[in-house]
Parts: structure tokens; C-alpha cells; sequence
């Protein structure tokens, strides 16, 4: 009997409903703070990016930033593996894991879990183990998911992980990994780093700790992103795999990364005394 973890947030942070689930994807990308365009996958792979920076609150508040990074996403084609990594919101389970079974369900349909790739990914870091409790309620990875299936259908396969313990080591420990896997094992793998910037402050004041923040992100310096959350309380949910983003970057000779949008839920909704940060990035490969 197949393992299938069930979506917990459809009907809350998406809409639950096949059809409006659709309408709500399509409405980020039309938004105004949105690409403006529905994407469009090519039948081939041009793999030109290490992987993005995305999101993960409801896709009213964080959709049109998101659909930023699925736009371009897109433009790559299906890749064969999509590894989405998120904080650990509700506290269950393990320091880092990843989910044990055989498909995530969402309104979208089933997307089958690449159970190779997380063995792999397993036998090769010292801080992941396998743990379903912490992925049964968490959202930052499931909210991903219909977007991803929205841009590829089910040409993919999903690993999905949770991290708890956010710092350098453990997200240096998954980077290290991941690119192994890519250089040496050869699989076509592509890297999401669901998190959202500082919270609950006021419009200015996020956006000018999100700036201080993405400026690192832009450089590709995890560990310099690292210290500048601590020393100026900016409250960036998911600088782990965030910061693995950027060690997977510095490995496989990416040099920068582009900050697609930058927005907040104010600038989605007009009330700016007490917003939460977006933002998309990409890490292009060399010479991309």
C-alpha cells in the first residue's frame, strides 16, 4: 500500500478546490506585483539556474512574488528532480528531515517522491534523517507543490525536507550533498528554498531589513546572511535553506543571484503597519 502524504493547509493557505486553485495560481502570475503573463514550459530541459529563493505564506498575501520564481522556473523545463526544502513552523520532529513514503497529494493531483534521491541524500549528510511528524502539519514545503505542479504537471519527481535547526553547518551539510549528487551521481536536480523575510513589523522597516538581508542572498554569502538575521533581528523565515541555496551557488560556480521581486503583504493588501517580507531570487549557473 503506497504512502501518500495528505495536503493539511489546502482550503487555508490555497484553495482546496481543484478548479479555484487553478484561478488562484493564475491569479498571482496575472497580479499586478505578478509576472503579468502565464508561464509556459518548453517540451525540453535548458537548465540555467541552481535553483530559487521562494515564498511560502497564502498565495493571496505571498502568490504574485512567488510566481516570480515559478515564471522563470518554467522557462527551464521540467527538471527531474525538485528538492524543496522549508523551516520547521509547528516544532515536531526531527532537527532535518525528510519525508519517508511514496507521493504528496494535493487539489492538483499526486506527485511521486523521488525515494532514490533522498537515500542519497541521506547516506551523504550527518544531520538529515528520515522523519514524517515534522512534514504532517508544516506548510512551507506543501504550499510549493501546486505551483510546481501548475508549471510541470507531473513530469517531476518531489523531495521534500523540513529543517528545524537553522545555521550554517546544517545547511553547508545539505549543500554538500546535493551538489554530489548532481556532479557525481548525474541527477538532473533542482533546488527550492522556501522562506519568507522579516515579520510583523512595519512596510518600511521590513523593507529596509529585508534589503540588508538580500544583499547577502545577492552575493552568495550564507554566512554573512547568517550574522546580519542575528545582529539586527531581522526575522527571515528559513534562512537554512536559504543558506543552502547559496552553498549550493559558491560549489557549482555561480557567482551572484537575482532578486526577481521584492515585495511585502502591504504592498498586496494597503495595510502597511505590520507586514511580512517576499521575496524570489534565482541563482543562475555560470555563464546563465
Amino acid at each position: 500500500m503506497q504512502e501518500i502524504r495528505k495536503p493539511a493547509h489546502a482550503g487555508s493557505f490555497y484553495p482546496a478546490d481543484r478548479d479555484d486553485l487553478v484561478k488562484s495560481i493564475e491569479s498571482s502570475f496575472l497580479h499586478r506585483l505578478g509576472p503579468g503573463k502565464l508561464p509556459q514550459a518548453p517540451p525540453s530541459r535548458n537548465r540555467t539556474s541552481v535553483g530559487y529563493l521562494v515564498p511560502h505564506a497564502g498565495y493571496m498575501y505571498s502568490g504574485p512574488v512567488a510566481a516570480h520564481s515559478y515564471y522563470n522556473m518554467a522557462q527551464e523545463g521540467a527538471p527531474k528532480v525538485v528538492v524543496v526544502a522549508g523551516p520547521n513552523h509547528t516544532g515536531l520532529g526531527e532537527a532535518a528531515s525528510l519525508w519517508q513514503g511514496d507521493a504528496w497529494e494535493t487539489p492538483l493531483g499526486t506527485v511521486e517522491v523521488d525515494r532514490e534521491v533522498e537515500k542519497l541524500i541521506i547516506s551523504n549528510t550527518k544531520y538529515f534523517t528520515f522523519d514524517n511528524e515534522a512534514h504532517l502539519y508544516e506548510h512551507s514545503v506543501e504550499v510549493q507543490v501546486p505551483f510546481l505542479q501548475y508549471i510541470f504537471d507531473s513530469n517531476f519527481k518531489l523531495v521534500p525536507i523540513v529543517i528545524k535547526l537553522q545555521n550554517p553547518e546544517v545547511s553547508k551539510d545539505l549543500a554538500d550533498a546535493l551538489v554530489k549528487i548532481i556532479n557525481e551521481n548525474g541527477v538532473d536536480l533542482l533546488f527550492v528554498a522556501s522562506s519568507d523575510m522579516n515579520h510583523y513589523e512595519p512596510h518600511d522597516v521590513t523593507v529596509s531589513k529585508d534589503n540588508e538581508a538580500l544583499r547577502y542572498v545577492e552575493s552568495l554569502d550564507p554566512e554573512g546572511l547568517f550574522r546580519v538575521l542575528e545582529a539586527d533581528d531581522i526575522t527571515m523565515c528559513g534562512p537554512g535553506p536559504a543558506m543552502t541555496l547559496l552553498y549550493m551557488g559558491r560549489s557549482l560556480g555561480a557567482t551572484r543571484a537575482v532578486i526577481l521581486k521584492h515585495a511585502t503583504s502591504g504592498d498586496v493588501t494597503g495595510e502597511k503597519d505590520w507586514v511580512v517580507g517576499y521575496a524570489s531570487a534565482v541563482v543562475p549557473l555560470p555563464g546563465k
